[in-house]
């Protein structure tokens, strides 16, 4: 029985190599976009379907999640990749950030995983071994961000790192309500990727970025659940 995985904001950058890289292994990788020329497009290219998904609309989730259960009629993978960086760059000082700006960024890296989670959910529990991945970021880690020795002491993005801290607890507590079930939940970090959201100013290329994603989408059943890792191992919540 072919695996059957969705990922969200899957028309370009870490979203469609995760796609590519699970198609490469077999899996029918369901390119999810919004924007349904450039999903159709994204989708055409890696010979996979398309189906339209805007993370901030619940209607429109719910609508995929009614199209994959009639086409599939069950989800092996979920990947949460759908994230947006706000404004960024330039980058605005904590106290220079508004109540807006914070609320545009957990739409779509927060409020919007939940979505799309409990929408796909009752798929993924017809799956034999269900699997949600979570596209976090270093960024997130509260530890990281205050030790001035890291990289990321410098990059103090109010909306987004704490969006992605936020993201990490998400990860966490579906972990623990599914942790006597076959579904494992994870988070990942695919380092800084050259991709739309930094302006490709990221060291790493998404093909790099998608590695750990499409590992922890294909994880056996002595794989971890609840964890947060990146391509070198767990990091630092």
């Amino acid at each position: 029985m072919t695996t059957t995985a969705l990922i969200t904001g899957a028309n370009k950058g870490i979203g469609f190599e995760t796609a590519r890289q699970l198609a490469e292994r077999g899996v029918t990788a369901i390119v999810g976009a919004r924007d349904e020329e450039r999903g159709r497009a994204a989708a055409e290219r890696l010979g996979q379907p398309y189906v339209r998904l805007d993370v901030t609309d619940e209607e429109s989730v719910q609508a995929a999640a009614k199209w994959i259960e009639h086409e599939y009629g069950r989800l092996d993978v979920l990947v949460n990749n759908a994230a947006t960086a706000g404004g960024w760059p330039p980058e605005p000082a904590p106290s220079a950030t508004t109540a807006a700006a914070l609320r545009e960024v957990y739409e779509t890296n927060v409020f919007g995983v939940v979505t799309v989670t409990n929408a796909m959910l009752p798929l993924l529990r017809r799956s034999e071994a269900g699997r949600i991945v979570n596209l976090s970021s270093e960024l997130g880690s509260i530890s990281l961000a205050l030790d001035p020795d890291t990289p990321f002491w410098e990059n103090n993005l109010l909306a987004y790192n704490s969006s992605k801290t936020a993201l990490n607890m998400v990860t966490a507590s579906y972990a623990k309500e599914l942790r006597d079930t076959p579904i494992k939940v994870n988070a990942c970090s695919p380092g800084y990727c050259a991709t739309d959201l930094n302006g490709h100013t990221g060291f790493r290329t998404a093909e790099q970025g998608a590695v750990i994603a499409v590992r922890l989408a294909t994880l056996g059943a002595d794989g971890p659940t609840g964890a947060f890792l990146s391509e070198d191992g767990p990091l630092s919540w």
